[in-house]
């Protein structure tokens, strides 16, 4: 899984020139005036700020990583229709999964929200959800078409997924060329699991990796 760590920049609004002070501080090094700054404005319900606060909190920037903060912030950022925020919020749920008795179907809830904010990562670890029926019910078929989307969309993670169901998926219908290709775009887009893959598919089927 892959977590968006990109600060957001303020567009125009009442509290831009603080926030944009914010970011140059931050970016500068100065992690505790930053979080200072962001953190004022996040208690005024900013929502670039609340999720930027969740950021500085879950890498640890200038304070003690404290993932329980982190979530608490993005949570905030979240209800505000902040799509990186729920993204990133939807991961924490994600990975927590096996402690906490609802985190796979918040894991989705958020996911699906993100996916709605435009956030295409989001695409790729809803579908691993679906692939392993955790927080919804098992369904490789949609976990196959959302792979697909991702993988439409450049997600290299995605593209090793999609190409491995196309290359041994159970209940897929097997493509080794679809397979081949998004094993190829992967790895060219830096995805170097996707070498071992390549190997294999290469050495079950010779004729598929004959350019």
């Amino acid at each position: 899984m892959k977590y968006i760590s990109i600060f957001i920049i303020a567009t125009l609004t009442l509290f831009a020139n603080d926030f944009n002070q914010a970011v140059e501080d931050y970016n500068s090094g100065g992690y505790i005036k930053a979080l200072n700054t962001f953190y004022a404005l996040a208690k005024k319900d900013d929502a670039k700020a609340q999720y930027n606060v969740g950021l500085i909190y879950a890498n640890g920037k200038g304070v003690q990583k404290d993932l329980s903060k982190a979530k608490n912030w993005y949570e905030k950022a979240a209800k505000q229709g902040n799509g990186p925020a729920q993204y990133n919020l939807a991961q924490l749920y994600h990975t927590a999964g096996e402690t906490d008795a609802h985190g796979y179907e918040k894991a989705r809830y958020w996911y699906e929200k993100a996916l709605e904010a435009g956030i295409m990562q989001a695409y790729n670890n809803l579908a691993a959800l679906y692939m392993e029926g955790k927080g919804v019910k098992k369904d490789q078929q949609k976990a196959f078409e959302l792979f697909q989307k991702a993988a439409s969309m450049g997600d290299n993670s995605a593209q090793v997924n999609v190409a491995v169901l196309y290359a041994w998926g159970e209940g897929i219908t097997h493509d080794k060329m679809k397979a081949y290709d998004n094993f190829k775009k992967a790895l060219i887009s830096g995805k170097s699991e996707a070498s071992g893959y390549l190997d294999k598919l290469c050495s079950e089927s010779a004729w598929v990796c004959q350019d």
